[in-house]
């Protein structure tokens, strides 16, 4: 008999006003550890944001990954071109980050509620959710964030001051969105932090993570899922 090394499911979580979103919930193979709230990029909770949350179950964690564009249009499942791409930018238009950090709250209220979360809980986010990531660390009640490829990050940094969680970065060397400048300005914003961590991958694009994207970079995705994961057992 074969068993299953994860186990998945939506799940709903209560938000602040009343209502209720989807999050879709994978255990590790123990099934119990320390929580991550994975947050998607501009594309929804789609395949590659599920088959991310599973990599990080396999890796000991309980991973909750909401459905961040759920006041708009619930369930929104995203490719990377084509009127797919025009409508992830237009949803990610119309967002209200104020009100997306209170329902990352909710999320994290949720993960620490449930029994098999045992220990922190972190912020993991990509592109939009990699700003989102970084938001949290300030707002949600997260015990660290891990920031991929933020992108418009220097529009957030009058925030810096206000981050007092351990926090990582990770940037592509080669992003048409986030330029060498706007690096920059991230490092000196966190310059007197010991515990604000800054990785730059030369040659990698925006997007590195993803298999599903002609931005995929092997190497830097190896290599910033080994420095996010020492980030994260920081013990």
């Amino acid at each position: 008999m074969t068993q299953q090394a994860v186990t998945t499911q939506w799940i709903d979580i209560a938000s602040h006003d009343g209502q209720s979103f989807k999050g879709y919930l994978a255990l590790p193979p123990a099934g119990k550890g320390p929580g991550i709230v994975l947050i998607q990029e501009i594309f929804g909770v789609n395949p590659h944001i599920r088959s991310v949350a599973e990599q990080y179950a396999l890796d000991g964690y309980v991973v909750l990954a909401p459905d961040v564009f759920w006041r708009q249009e619930p369930g929104v499942e995203l490719a990377y071109d084509g009127d797919d791409m025009d409508k992830a930018f237009k949803l990610v238009g119309e967002i209200d980050f104020t009100v997306a950090v209170k329902d990352l709250a909710s999320t994290v209220q949720a993960l620490r509620q449930r029994p098999e979360c045992e220990g922190e809980v972190a912020s993991l986010g990509y592109c939009m959710g990699g700003i989102l990531a970084y938001l949290a660390g300030i707002e949600s009640g997260v015990d660290r964030a891990v920031c991929f490829y933020p992108g418009g990050i220097h529009k957030h940094l009058d925030k810096a001051a206000e981050l007092t969680v351990p926090t990582q970065f990770h940037f592509a060397g080669n992003d048409g969105h986030i330029t060498d400048e706007h690096i920059e300005q991230t490092r000196q914003a966190f310059a007197d932090r010991g515990d604000v961590e800054i990785h730059v991958y030369d040659g990698a694009d925006h997007g590195f993570n993803c298999w599903a994207r002609s931005a995929y970079h092997r190497h830097a995705a190896a290599l910033s899922h080994g420095h996010a994961l020492t980030f994260l057992e920081h013990t």
